[in-house]
């Protein structure tokens, strides 16, 4: 199975695989049978994504399944983190020692009539008019990324989870944050950009 791109680290292991319809992905062979009736009504391609993920996985780990907990995946056994994205044709997986959050976003202009959805005016000031698409897309892509790490509690994109001031000649190190009135978690997120998508790490 090609691999599109590797961005793995010291701490995880982190993979994208861009569909190629030569490719088999038999459903009996992949997909979990606790996760059947999970997928049954699922679009076609919604499907590929998902059998995609697993693959991957099994490359990785291959007695190893994903199952969810409140729409949450994890590892069984769980002995690693795992976080998942895919955004057809593109699919990703990431296993850390340490809990991570992977998100992949096509940059999309219709992604600016719902930055109110995620974003307040205060945090705006910095975005340049003349390519808004693209830093709005990394604000949504790094917060769904945090959103990963901290699911159960924190579940206002705009509300708890801030991306600082940055510029698009350093996307390695964003200073980003998940908090509330007595709580802050700081991360620096990584984001590459490849095919008009950005993808985007967060690591504990």
């Amino acid at each position: 199975m090609p691999l599109y791109r590797d961005f793995s680290d010291d701490n995880a292991t982190i993979l994208v695989w861009k569909y190629d319809d030569s490719e088999e992905l038999d459903i009996h062979e992949l997909l979990e049978p606790e996760n059947a009736d999970k997928v049954k009504d699922y679009h076609p391609k919604k499907l590929l994504e998902v059998l995609m993920v697993r693959k991957l996985l099994k490359g990785l780990k291959p007695h190893s399944k994903i199952l969810y907990k409140e729409r949450e995946p994890f590892l069984s056994p769980q002995d690693a983190e795992i976080s998942i994205t895919h955004s057809f044709p593109f699919a990703a997986i990431a296993i850390s020692k340490n809990k991570i959050g992977i998100d992949i976003e096509k940059f999309n202009p219709k992604i600016l009539r719902v930055i109110d959805k995620f974003t307040y005016e205060n945090e705006r000031g910095f975005i340049p008019e003349n390519n808004s698409v693209t830093f709005y897309t990394i604000i949504w892509s790094v917060k769904e990324s945090m959103y990963k790490i901290h699911h159960s509690k924190y579940w206002s994109l705009k509300k708890n989870y801030e991306v600082k001031p940055f510029e698009l000649k350093h996307l390695h190190k964003i200073s980003c944050r998940v908090y509330d009135e007595q709580f802050s978690d700081e991360f620096k997120a990584r984001v590459e950009f490849f095919d008009d998508y950005c993808f985007t790490i967060v690591e504990e």
